[in-house]
């Protein structure tokens, strides 16, 4: 059995967390045979609850489980730490809006990228799950200027998610069926799934999604909008915000970041944009990317329409404008 992976995962104590915790314990990110050391650190008043969870992490007898910090000291939950899931923020509520959230977040992932830069290893991979997840993993990396920049991520693996079930559902297939399906920009409404590279495989063979579906209208219309909306119909219908398909999604994200990408297949991911397809720079922006050697690349070659263009734009000022609002913050 390989050494064990230490990972910490903020917010533990958290509707995401509980989820979360048991998937990477169970072998799903790091694989069957390499043994997990968790860190879980929350703040003081969920302590309680914390050792709840180590209870129960102790009763499920994983036999990938290598041990337990529980914590709400960031000097033990980053110190050495090999993968992070920054998970750990306010949770955005019914009638709440994007912007309600920044100013408080923003500050908890100051604190955390100042942390991390401090404590943990400086090949960890990072992850930022919590909201405004590209902005906040903008402002994390900014604050940790010895870790590379490239090890910052923010999670759009759900929003592809969610557009891979959709276009699954169009055509009564199952998700891992489709493939290259592409959100690009902010985990926000004003991301664009992106389906024009999309393809469904069966044993034999693969076809466009375009050609699958014959529908320009849908994809350019209610495909887009339902994923950009999924989050907040989900807190509509749960009162609370999503947390099962979110910890998937971390797990996911992650264990493609670890092991790699399949030829000929890309995922996308929140990394810091080097202006490619006409994106703003040095902001934290959803690409399609292939992974090898745990190293992301953004894949290039794909053609945009002027539709695609616009939607890119779109994203890219909201993700400037949110930015300048962080820093603002910091700096108070």
């Amino acid at each position: 059995m390989a050494s064990p992976v230490r990972v910490v995962i903020t917010g533990a104590a958290g509707q995401i967390g509980y989820s979360l915790v048991q998937m990477v314990c169970r072998g799903d990110v790091f694989g069957p045979t390499t043994g997990v050391i968790v860190h879980l650190l929350d703040i003081p008043p969920m302590l309680e609850a914390l050792g709840g969870l180590v209870m129960e992490l102790e009763d499920c007898a994983f036999p990938l489980l290598k041990g337990v910090v529980a914590t709400a000291d960031v000097q033990q939950a980053f110190s050495d730490v090999d993968a992070a899931f920054l998970v750990g923020a306010m949770p955005r509520r019914e009638g709440m809006e994007r912007k309600d959230l920044l100013s408080a977040n923003v500050k908890i992932f100051k604190a955390q990228g100042q942390a991390l830069d401090q404590y943990a290893k400086k090949s960890v991979k990072i992850l930022v799950v919590g909201n405004p997840a590209n902005t906040n993993a903008a402002i994390c990396s900014k604050y940790a200027p010895s870790i590379p920049k490239e090890n910052f991520t923010a999670m759009t693996r759900l929003d592809q998610n969610r557009a891979c079930a959709q276009i699954a559902k169009r055509l009564n297939k199952s998700a891992e069926q489709v493939k290259n399906v592409i959100i690009w920009g902010n985990h926000s409404s004003t991301q664009f799934p992106d389906a024009s590279a999309g393809i469904i495989c069966d044993d034999s063979s693969c076809q466009k999604v375009v050609d699958a579906i014959k529908d320009e209208a849908y994809l350019n219309g209610d495909f887009i909008t339902t994923v950009q909306k999924r989050g907040q119909a989900v807190i509509q219908a749960r009162k609370l915000s999503s947390a099962m398909s979110a910890a998937k999604a971390a797990c996911d994200h992650m264990r493609d970041w670890w092991f790699g990408t399949k030829a000929g297949e890309f995922v996308s991911m929140g990394v810091i944009s080097d202006g490619s397809y006409g994106a703003a720079k040095d902001v934290i922006f959803s690409f399609p990317v292939e992974i090898k050697d745990g190293q992301w690349k953004i894949h290039q070659g794909l053609s945009l329409t002027p539709f695609a263009q616009e939607k890119i734009k779109i994203t890219s000022d909201e993700l400037v404008e949110e930015k300048e609002a962080a820093l603002t913050v910091c700096q108070d």
